[in-house]
């Protein structure tokens, strides 16, 4: 490492101390201290998101708080009232980023990787880190329409036949709607923004070209009218189209304000340079009394050089085609169905071809994320798509092995390794030569890199400290690395057997269980130390939410059965000193309510026949945002997102997983059915279904035709080969076993004692 040449540190040292800085040697130590011994202090990916995200904070600190007169996005606007319980203090913060309201939803095109987002207020932000478009309706005599500093708004997602964020924004009698989503397709998408103005006045529709977005400033040097006065040319690259020409046209630089304090004004300019990047342009459209006022905008999200207008809209995208062949459910609860919903098609949206976690903040390939997604789609019926995403994992291995996207992180070779079997043991397609190659290369890499066995440590024979999963904590020796290692090696033995390589197969069966011994080991010392045997994070970890990691063994990984003492007294842990408000509140990092963690939990409890699965299947259906969607963490008071991506598409796959789960699930060689069907969703007695459902066994349509005396339970199924041990067991009533042959269950009501 660089740090250890002599000369470096010497010339760092000196160079700090001349000019009255910490010396950033010692510094660095001093924070190595805190984590395990590590090949990688951090991973490089991390750092140079993290230095992008505080870059622009910085930013916003410069912006923001001495230009309050300006028009600002949302989160602003609450962030820096104090009077809102948004309100975050300045002070020595030399970075102002958005922490209360994390906060939008993607639209699109499938196959597109250019995902437009609104913002809780129906700002649109058309680009990836882009400047973003607004409307309001100003009213000459009276309180100007200012979406993002309402209260409240209405806003909604609609997927039937589309994926529109719908918003309606009203005052008194004015009313704003805009209606945004992605239309055209792969050669030629656009975001096309809808708006209607109402006013029972004389007003104003505003179109406002912004230069910020859901994450801080976004700069703007140079806006000019397009040909024909209908749309901008913004920073002589992206073009914006409206449907017809605007009644007046304003602009504005950085020293003159924002352009909405200039406004209506007779000025008739066509173009506004700005040197500090602060452009902002107007495009105004009258209101008559009474009489709605439309206008639509187009902006491509492709360069289309030459192109002086668009000619003819562009199409509809056609949504059907993408969700052929998936899980449907029919369930009561019409906003778990919504959720469900909601969940395919953003799973759909972001994965044009690798799979990215989020639209914006995470718009980039985790394998970690990827795992639990790609699961989703397997068994949402999204067959083709996972399979498009997993023959992308053998050219992100290096030479060694490695399934890199993250450099330190111990977890992506098992993470790889189990998302590639998923997808052949759900399809028993044999895998490609090639594939077999990646998959032999995945299994070597983990064996490698395990540490020696011959110490009497807790971290003999485990995996090497990393910086693992971001929500862990520091460097250390994680056992959900380790699970995921096992889980790994499992996957190559199934695989491995698949090509009948036998004697290789065996081989790793029995590394598998020296590596399970090992583990089972490191446990057993915690669980001495901290008299329980709840499993921490990690080997020398005292207990705090970081615990939540180990129960991967339970969920989705299944290396202990399911009620387990070990997943069983970590549950209890979790749920008696993590929860704030029935939610999973991780301090690590996220420092909120996790959407997907919590499903973690519930997943473990639906495994071991805890009812209280789920109550956090309400808390976590209750924290989704109008349009239905989850951001990585969520704010406890202010309900808005306050970590990571705003949209999070892990958070999403986990809804899509909970919900198959509730009706399907393999346990070992048995197919589960029912384990997490409610009684309230039995009393209305409409019909229940959930399919074509894939499995492991093959693909299962499962009817539930709930009665006052009884419950009828029906299927049918196309096996792979033989019918699996199939047991119908309902919370709270006496579990069934079918008998072979058998495609339904008759049930009484009558509970279990």
């Amino acid at each position: 490492m660089w740090l250890k040449w002599l000369p470096w540190r010497f010339i760092v040292r000196k160079v700090a101390r001349q000019q009255g800085f910490i010396d950033p040697i010692d510094l660095l130590a001093k924070f190595q201290n805190f984590a395990q011994p590590s090949d990688v202090m951090a991973p490089q990916e991390l750092l140079r998101e993290g230095i992008v995200l505080q870059a622009r904070g910085l930013m916003n600190s410069q912006a923001i708080q001495h230009n309050l007169d300006w028009i600002w996005p949302y989160w602003v606007e609450r962030q820096f009232d104090p009077l809102d319980i948004s309100f975050i203090p300045r002070a020595f913060s030399l970075t102002q980023i958005n922490l209360t309201h994390r906060n939008w939803t993607a639209v699109g095109i499938p196959g597109v990787d250019e995902f437009p987002i609104v913002d809780p207020r129906g700002l649109v932000t058309p680009f990836y880190d882009s400047w973003s478009i607004d409307a309001w309706i100003l009213k000459p005599s009276g309180q100007s329409l200012i979406p993002s500093r309402l209260p409240d708004v209405f806003q909604e997602l609609i997927i039937k036949d589309k994926l529109e964020v719908s918003t309606v924004s009203r005052l008194r009698s004015t009313c704003l709607t805009s209606k945004v989503q992605g239309v055209g397709d792969v050669q030629f998408p656009c975001c096309e923004i809808q708006l209607t103005g109402l006013s029972d006045e004389p007003a104003w529709l505003v179109v406002s070209l912004r230069p910020y977005n859901p994450e801080g400033v976004s700069f703007i040097h140079d806006i000019e009218l397009l040909e024909g006065r209908q749309g901008w040319k913004v920073n002589k690259k992206q073009s914006i189209y409206f449907d017809k020409p605007a009644d007046q046209y304003e602009f504005s630089y950085y020293r003159h304000g924002d352009v909405y304090s200039r406004l209506p004004s007779v000025e008739d300019k066509t173009a506004v340079f700005c040197k500090v990047g602060m452009a902002t342009a107007a495009a105004l459209f009258k209101i008559h009394p009474n009489h709605a006022r439309h206008v639509t905008l187009h902006v491509p999200l492709h360069s289309r050089e030459g192109q002086g207008n668009i000619t003819s809209l562009p199409k509809k995208v056609n949504w059907h085609n993408h969700l052929r062949n998936h899980c449907e459910l029919k369930i009561p609860d019409e906003k778990f169905k919504f959720l469900y919903d909601a969940a395919l098609k953003t799973m759909i949206l972001h994965s044009p071809k690798e799979v990215y976690p989020g639209p914006y903040t995470y718009r980039r390939f985790w394998f970690r994320d990827a795992a639990f997604i790609v699961n989703a789609m397997l068994c949402a019926g999204l067959t083709e798509r996972a399979k498009n995403v997993i023959n992308c994992f053998p050219s992100r291995q290096n030479k060694f092995g490695y399934f890199l996207s993250q450099q330190g992180e111990w977890d992506s070779n098992g993470e790889a390794l189990w998302a590639i079997r998923r997808l052949y043991e759900m399809t028993r397609i044999r895998p490609s030569d090639q594939m077999l190659k990646s998959i032999d290369a995945g299994a070597r890499w983990i064996l490698r890199k395990r540490l020696p066995v011959g110490s009497f440590s807790a971290h003999a024979g485990l995996l090497p400290a990393g910086y693992s999963a971001e929500h862990l904590g520091p460097n250390d020796y994680y056992y959900w690395d380790n699970f995921w290692g096992i889980a790994g090696l499992e996957a190559a033995v199934y695989i491995e057997n698949l090509y009948g390589n036998k004697d290789r197969a065996e081989f790793l069966k029995h590394e598998i269980k020296k590596f399970l011994i090992c583990v089972d080991v490191s446990l057993q010392q915690a669980q001495k130390r901290m008299n329980t045997k709840a499993m921490p994070a990690a080997p020398y970890r005292r207990f705090d939410s970081g615990a939540i990691g180990s129960l991967v063994a339970g969920y989705p990984l299944q290396i202990f059965n399911p009620r387990d003492d070990r997943l069983i007294e970590t549950v209890h842990y979790l749920m008696d000193n993590c929860q704030v408000y029935d939610g999973f509140f991780h301090d690590m990092t996220h420092s909120g309510i996790n959407p997907y963690l919590t499903l973690h939990i519930a997943q473990v409890l639906l495994r071991a026949g805890d009812p209280r699965y789920f109550h956090l299947m309400v808390t976590i259906a209750n924290l989704a945002s109008p349009t239905g969607q989850w951001p990585e963490a969520i704010h406890p008071k202010t309900k808005g997102g306050c970590m990571g991506d705003g949209q999070h598409v892990w958070a999403a796959a986990e809804w899509v997983m909970m919900m198959r789960n509730c009706f399907i699930r393999e346990e070992n060689n048995s197919l589960i059915l029912c384990s997490g069907i409610p009684t309230k969703w039995l009393e209305q007695e409409n019909d229940i279904s959930f399919g074509p459902a894939p499995t492991t066994f093959g693909t299962i349509d499962l009817k539930i035709r709930p009665h006052r005396e009884h419950t009828l339970v029906e299927w049918s199924a196309k096996w792979f080969d033989r019918e699996p041990d199939i047991e119908v067991c309902f919370p709270g009533f006496p579990a069934v076993k079918v008998p072979k042959g058998s495609n339904y269950v008759q049930l009484g009501l009558k509970k279990a004692s």
